[in-house]
């Protein structure tokens, strides 16, 4: 889910060329769910292989992997591992939403409302462990670095941030902006034409860039105070207990008393530990991974033939395609290198 800092973050967008060069942080949880919830047939069903297998993470992540490769970006992807206990509730909370949203679809689908069974499908999507080890596999054959974080995937994005190791955390969620990442760029992994729902037309989804100094500066706040906006606001480790109470009247009230416990009209209204949750953002467990562990290298086109099309009937016609385009671009770039020579 996240929490809702669009107002105070003020988002800048960018062309996606112009993160060509840049090494991105990818929040691995994030970007499968998109690709599960978004990768799906008329009806709302998920891609699968002849074995009935569910690929639409596979395809997601191969073939938009291969497009920012072509356009000179530089990946990681940064798996979740154990979730702080704080997140247990909210995991609950989203189950039961897969729940209510799996029975809603199926309800659609005994009318023969399609449109809004796609609707619904697309608010059950499952990451399962099967999943997630099919995807480390196939960013391992891409040549695309994966580092498994010891709890968010996020902290630990934002950590190679502030030390200098990516340029950027990329996540649809702005929590990284509380995990302290210096740059957050959102949309890299759904960027192009999308479909609204239950509409006719589509919209361009454009990437877009958020620095942490900026907005600490634009609004007066330090990290510590954002954290406590966003307390206000909800997060992924407690309820919005304040009805009514909006990012920017958050954001006036943090500048005026400070910490939480401080805000008269916020006292005893709230049904968490804050300081447990500033630990989690200003302390969390990371992964430091060396400097050899985030090298890039040259996909292996043979074996992701054998493991996407033999394995997962994938069509070799389209595999080969995007990597005979690939291929041109990085010829390309190297006839231009030598140029200079």
């Amino acid at each position: 889910m996240g929490v809702n800092l669009r107002d105070i973050a003020e988002p800048e967008k960018i062309a996606l060329e112009d993160l060509a060069g840049r090494t991105l942080a990818i929040d691995a949880f994030n970007t499968l769910y998109q690709f599960l919830s978004i990768i799906r047939g008329e009806t709302g069903d998920l891609l699968k292989d002849s074995q009935g297998r569910v690929t639409s993470h596979l395809s997601g992540l191969f073939y938009r992997n291969m497009n920012l490769l072509e356009t000179g970006i530089k990946l990681v992807y940064v798996f979740d591992g154990e979730p702080p206990k704080l997140k247990h509730e909210e995991i609950q909370r989203r189950r039961e939403v897969k729940k209510q949203a799996a029975a809603l679809y199926k309800d659609a689908m005994e009318r023969s409302d399609y449109q809004q069974a796609k609707k619904y499908a697309s608010a059950t999507a499952y990451l399962d462990d099967q999943m997630i080890a099919e995807s480390k596999s196939l960013l391992n054959l891409m040549g695309i670095p994966s580092i498994q974080a010891p709890s968010e995937g996020e902290a630990t994005a934002a950590h190679l941030t502030a030390t200098g190791q990516v340029d950027y955390a990329a996540s649809q969620d702005y929590d990284s902006l509380l995990f302290g990442a210096r740059r957050l760029v959102r949309n890299v992994t759904i960027s192009g034409k999308r479909k609204l729902p239950n509409r006719n037309f589509r919209i361009d989804v454009i990437p877009e860039t958020v620095e942490l100094e900026k907005v600490l500066s634009r609004t007066g706040l330090s990290r510590e105070k954002l954290i406590e906006v966003a307390m206000i606001l909800g997060t992924d480790f407690n309820y919005a207990d304040f009805k009514g109470i909006g990012p920017v009247t958050a954001l006036k009230l943090v500048k005026k008393y400070g910490r939480l416990e401080d805000i008269p009209e916020l006292k005893g209204k709230f049904t968490f530990d804050p300081n447990e949750i500033r630990q989690i953002f200003l302390r969390p467990s990371v992964a430091d991974p060396k400097p050899d562990e985030l090298v890039q290298r040259p996909g292996e086109e043979d074996e992701i033939i054998r493991f996407l099309c033999e394995e997962h009937s994938f069509s070799e016609e389209r595999i080969r395609s995007a990597f005979t385009k690939l291929n041109a671009v990085k010829k390309k770039e190297s006839q231009s290198l030598e140029q200079w020579f």
